[in-house]
C-alpha cells in the first residue's frame, strides 16, 4: 500500500508594481504562481526555524523588512 500526503492549498492574492507586472505579462512562459508559491514557503521555512535571534529580527522589522533580511543573507 501506498501512502499519499495531500496539501491543501489556498488562494492568496497579492499586489505587484505595474512595472513588476508588466514585465511578467512580457513572458507567459513563466508559471508566476509557481514562482510566487515558491518564495512565500522559502519565506515561511525560514522564519519558522529554531533561532530565536531571527525570529526577534523579523518580528521587529516593521516598515523595512530589507534590514532584517539583510542580517540573514546566506
Amino acid at each position: 500500500m501506498v501512502n499519499k500526503v495531500v496539501m491543501a492549498l489556498v488562494n492568496v492574492t497579492l499586489s505587484v508594481p505595474e512595472e513588476t507586472y508588466k514585465t511578467m505579462k512580457k513572458h507567459p512562459e513563466i508559471k508566476w504562481t509557481e514562482i510566487m508559491r515558491q518564495a512565500a514557503v522559502q519565506f515561511a521555512k525560514r522564519l519558522e526555524k529554531d533561532d530565536p535571534f531571527r525570529k526577534y529580527a523579523y518580528a521587529r522589522a516593521k516598515d523595512d523588512w530589507s534590514d532584517a533580511d539583510e542580517l540573514f543573507k546566506t
